[in-house]
């Protein structure tokens, strides 16, 4: 393999869950080699370093090998060194535990079905209008 997107290899070594989301951390300045911002379409060279933010954290990583199809976390590990400083892998730790699922919190928003009939109940209206 001679060239090897950069968006492609942050998908594939498993920094970012999906291409394009990788491919849009890049436009937005979030990836950066040698403390300039790059395009989404520089090729891969053995060796680089690259300052990466994500949600979650900052990363710092050496190019070891290509590699330009996703695989397991654990075979992934190995075409990358993590150079990432220990106060930053230790800010993880406090991070909040809970996250938003995407899922709406009970008795928040829409009324339930129930709720909605005590409404119209109250109110006096023709139910279902």
């Amino acid at each position: 393999m001679e060239k090897l997107r950069i968006d492609k290899y942050l998908w594939s070594i498993r920094i970012f869950k999906t291409r394009s989301i990788a491919a849009d951390a890049i436009d937005r300045g979030k990836v950066r080699l040698n403390g300039e911002a790059v395009k989404a379409s520089r090729a891969v060279i053995a060796g680089d370093e690259y300052d990466i933010r994500t949600e979650a954290r900052r990363w710092v990583i050496r190019v070891k090998g290509l590699l330009d199809h996703r695989v397991q976390y654990s075979e992934a590990i190995q075409y990358y060194e993590d150079l990432t400083p220990v106060e930053d892998k230790e800010a993880i730790k406090y991070q909040a535990s809970s996250f938003n699922t995407g899922k709406r919190q009970s008795k928040v928003g829409r009324p339930t079905k129930k709720e909605r009939r005590d409404i119209d109940d109250f109110v006096g209206g023709e139910p279902g209008l």
